[in-house]
């Protein structure tokens, strides 16, 4: 029996709306990156985009279990000697752009590369629930429903 390839023609790409409000930012970002990969479909190939775009709204209200909000730190570079710099999840869930906690957690699980880079620009995050994507009639995946460690009932009983 051959291995099955997908050809560009034969890629079906759908477009998948989740709202992110309550849920646990790394088993939403596993599942996010996931449909962006493709490997939900069983015609997943590995050196071809194959994966969905993904719209996730609501991402300013995600959730940070445990002391990830006081703990998680994330760093970069600025090019200059000493340029070491740094801001916490809290810090950046409080300021200006909020979805960049999701968008990093989701970039963080992609390869490497250019068939990465691909991917991850099919991931469209908004951190209210508005989005300019109606016309491509996305389709509601309920993550919340899946199961129920997606959303913290200890943080939403607290």
């Amino acid at each position: 029996m051959k291995t099955y390839s997908a050809k560009a023609s034969e890629i079906e790409k759908k477009w998948v709306l989740i709202d992110a409000e309550g849920l646990v930012v790394g088993r939403l970002a596993t599942i996010v990156a996931t449909r962006l990969r493709g490997k939900h479909s069983p015609r997943y190939t590995p050196h071809m985009d194959c994966g969905d775009n993904v719209i996730v709204i609501n991402a300013a209200k995600v959730l940070l279990t445990g002391n990830k909000l006081k703990n998680k730190v994330y760093n970069w570079h600025t090019g200059y000697i000493g340029g070491i710099k740094y801001r916490t999840a809290g810090a950046i869930m409080a300021g200006k752009h909020p979805e960049r906690v999701v968008e990093k957690a989701v970039e963080r699980m992609l390869p490497r590369g250019p068939l990465g880079k691909k991917q991850l620009s099919n991931l469209r995050v908004y951190p209210g629930p508005e989005h300019p994507h109606e016309a491509q009639q996305p389709v509601k995946l309920d993550i919340a429903q899946r199961n129920p460690k997606n959303t913290n009932f200890k943080t939403k009983a607290a």
